[in-house]
């Protein structure tokens, strides 16, 4: 199967709390099999990261009232996922809300049939999860970010190919 490739936003958003929201995702084929990631998605048309990292969150989350910070993380990741594969090219951005109650607006058919909800995680209750987190390393990159701020420049991650 050949892979479809997408640069992709995603946004790091933190609370008042420094809690962190993710969502919940499954495989439409296979609802058994699930995980969380950070808000975000694909590029559209001659759109900057910036600013589909911005409509992304607002449709994935309603949460529209965020300034933009910096790129945190950069990553590759290629994985199966609704009968394809995928290889992208990602770009977290760090932005913070005092608003924490989330409503998707304008979510995909795709986005119908893989996510379950949303919730706000704690640095520690990432570190204490048992259930697939993306990225991997997020628990470690989450106290990081709390305890030292955002780096001078965006971390390269490993790329993770599933």
């Amino acid at each position: 199967m050949a892979a479809e490739s997408r640069r992709v936003a995603r946004v790091v958003l933190l609370d008042p709390d420094d809690r962190v929201l993710l969502l919940h995702g499954f495989e439409p084929a296979d609802p058994a099999e699930t995980w969380w990631f950070t808000p975000g998605g694909g590029l559209e048309g001659q759109e900057t990261h910036e600013e589909a990292a911005l409509r992304e969150l607002a449709e994935e989350t309603g949460i529209v009232d965020v300034e933009l910070g910096p790129v945190l993380w950069k990553r590759t990741c290629s994985f199966p996922f609704d009968g394809r594969r995928w290889d992208q090219d990602e770009w977290y951005f760090l932005a913070r809300t005092a608003r924490t109650v989330t409503v998707p607006t304008a979510f995909t058919d795709l986005e119908l049939r893989s996510i379950a909800g949303s919730r706000w995680w704690t640095s520690t209750e990432l570190l204490a999860a048992r259930e697939t987190v993306y990225p991997t390393r997020l628990a470690e990159l989450l106290r990081t970010l709390l305890d030292e701020g955002p780096p001078r420049h965006p971390l390269v991650l490993a790329p993770e190919i599933v």
